[in-house]
């Protein structure tokens, strides 16, 4: 029984990686497939990643029928057996509701990859649509990291290394420090206070908020436990009380 699969994930988690290896797999136990990408950081009608592989691919175009593209290459070229399709999120959602029928219908497995929200932290109509659909949903295991460390799980634009929340949803940028147009993975502490590396660097928010130890505390506020040793609070002060350690 075929099946619709959404792997998905932020940046730098590997989606790119696994589709490749999904499709030597299958090749190499003699299965025939097909491969789509859309907007690939290596250029027109290739599947790469960012550790160096990458193979041809059929370019995903505004417009295109991915049944009728299916359905071409089963008739001029022979079986289709899987479908890998990357960058899934810029799909049309009558594309990726295309690939639902080719599970269906022609009882053809389609692996989909693809980030599930853009850099305002909403979800592209696309993964949207294969979440509601796909058979499974798997979220990728490696982690993308945040430049604190913490687990990424927001993707940020940045234009001259600033986090922005506006713009069109899809522009196509780069990962590297020097990108005029950029994007990096964040955790979502770090993404809630617009704070990109960059902004890290030159000395922004930090990040953890201090604690002010000098914060006047109200009368009324429960007084802890009083054993030796502990505080106790100040007496003849009719608004607050301040802390100080009990003489012994």
């Amino acid at each position: 029984m075929a099946e619709l699969v959404f792997f998905s994930g932020t940046m730098d988690c590997g989606k790119s990686t696994l589709a490749l290896q999904i499709d030597h797999n299958h090749r190499a136990r003699g299965r025939q497939g097909l491969i789509f990408s859309k907007n690939d950081r290596g250029g027109e009608s290739v599947l790469s990643s960012r550790l160096g592989l990458e193979t041809a691919s059929i370019e995903v175009v505004d417009g295109m029928s991915l049944w009728a593209e299916v359905a071409r290459q089963r008739i001029g070229s022979g079986p289709v057996d899987y479908v890998v399709c990357d960058e899934a999120q810029f799909y049309s959602v009558t594309q990726i509701e295309d690939l639902a029928a080719v599970v269906d219908e022609m009882n053809v497995d389609v692996y989909a990859f693809g980030i599930t929200s853009d850099f305002r932290t909403r979800l592209f109509p696309g993964s949207q649509r294969l979440i509601e659909l796909a058979d499974r949903v798997e979220v990728l295991q490696v982690q993308a990291l945040c430049w604190c460390g913490a687990r990424a799980t927001h993707n940020a634009r940045t234009i001259g290394g600033v986090m922005v929340l506006e713009g069109d949803q899809v522009v196509v940028g780069d990962v590297g420090p020097q990108a005029e147009v950029g994007y990096e993975t964040l955790c979502r502490r770090h993404h809630r206070r617009r704070m990109s590396a960059a902004a890290a660097r030159a000395g922004g928010t930090p990040a953890t908020l201090p604690l002010d130890l000098s914060l006047e505390l109200p009368l009324d506020l429960p007084a802890p436990a009083s054993p030796r040793g502990a505080h106790t609070a100040m007496q003849g002060e009719p608004d607050v009380c301040r802390i100080r350690p009990t003489e012994t």
